[in-house]
């Protein structure tokens, strides 16, 4: 396949009315050397897919005929083109995950997914990085970063807070000290735990036995428990412990993946832990008179729509020549990423529905 059907072919998957957008969101105004928002995308992705430099970037436009600017304008350019990028992301999240508009029950709520990445700065000099990121789950908006050295490990203390704000973090957030800081903020968390690395307690003197009180529940059935953690020393406090049941085959793919990560890691196996895989459990500051337990499994699900674009996004962020001095640039970066991570997964998606010419129709018969 030629480069131009490779392009005719990409072309196909991104949503309707995205070259009109570019004008409206001000990413092509004054279409002098880049004359239209296909050849502006298609600069771009050079730089954002391929993690290749501006300077690099701009030699290669200039090669393939595209455009001949300065790696300076074409750094521009992408600054501008940060909103345009974002609303690609978000129609294109939508098509793909379904996700299109908050629901009522969480109109109290600014819902906000955040995680990180380590960059590599391509070459033998190159740098690595952190990059911390917070996502509003609606929207799709970028509301904070922050780049790092990798000395700075994933906590929420990482992000403003106000209240108002529910954060939705993976087990790296599950700790004392980050939580401590949402409460502390007038925000909540939602997140989800390690087992030996986050303490619960039944009361003062006995502690929460997870097993003992999944194993009492039915597939289909939630668990809501009242559990206490240390939030100090000498100081408990309450937040909820929400479960569910998997089942036997998201059970057993779970076990397999936990065992062969223990076995690469030279871990022992432990049988109490590989059972825990059975389960999907989280804790919450939200409380139940708000956000009911289905409510809140139903949000944690919410953000695993989005998951498998945000695995692909951080493998896609992992290389690059990230804008470190210039915030709207950097944010433009991140939204542009977003983009190539959203087109992989809908190419993906496109390819398990096998048809014999390896393409979708233009037009459904």
């Amino acid at each position: 396949m030629k480069i131009d059907e490779n392009w005719e072919f990409l072309l196909q998957f991104l949503p309707q009315g995205w070259e009109q957008k570019a004008k409206d969101l001000g990413a092509v105004t004054r279409q002098r050397k880049i004359v239209s928002a296909e050849i502006l995308l298609r600069i771009l992705l050079i730089h954002l897919a391929d993690s290749c430099s501006m300077r690099e970037t701009v030699v290669r436009a200039k090669e393939a005929k595209l455009a001949d600017i300065s790696d300076v304008a074409l750094f521009k350019r992408l600054k501008a083109s940060s909103e345009w990028l974002r609303w690609i992301s978000v129609t294109l999240a939508e098509k793909i995950h379904g996700i299109v508009k908050k629901p009522g029950w969480l109109k109290e709520f600014n819902v906000r997914i955040v995680d990180a990445s380590i960059i590599t700065e391509p070459g033998i000099t190159g740098s690595n990085w952190r990059l911390h990121y917070s996502i509003e789950l609606f929207g799709l908006l970028c509301d904070h970063f922050q780049i790092t050295d990798q000395k700075v490990g994933e906590t929420f203390r990482n992000f403003p807070i106000k209240k108002g704000d529910l954060l939705l973090g993976d087990r790296g957030y599950g700790s004392t000290a980050g939580i401590n800081y949402v409460i502390e903020n007038d925000g909540d968390f939602l997140v989800r735990i390690r087992n030996k690395a986050f303490k619960l307690m039944k009361n003062e003197n006995e502690e929460f036995c997870l097993l003992e009180n999944f194993r009492k529940l039915d597939y289909g059935e939630i668990g809501d428990f009242d559990v206490l953690y240390n939030s100090s020393k000498n100081k408990l406090q309450q937040i909820r412990l929400c479960v569910i049941k998997k089942s036997p085959e998201a059970a057993e793919r779970s076990k397999k993946t936990a065992i062969r990560d223990m076995k690469h890691k030279q871990r022992t196996i432990n049988e109490e832990t590989i059972e825990l895989h059975g389960y999907m459990f989280v804790i919450t500051s939200v409380n139940r008179n708000v956000l009911s337990a289905v409510e809140i499994l139903s949000l944690y699900r919410m953000r695993w729509q989005v998951e498998l674009a945000f695995k692909r996004l951080k493998s896609i962020l992992g290389l690059g020549h990230l804008p470190k001095t210039d915030p709207e640039s950097a944010k433009a970066w991140l939204y542009g990423k977003m983009v190539v991570a959203l087109l992989t997964n809908a190419i993906v998606e496109m390819g398990r529905s096998f048809s014999p010419w390896g393409y979708p129709l233009r037009q459904s018969l």
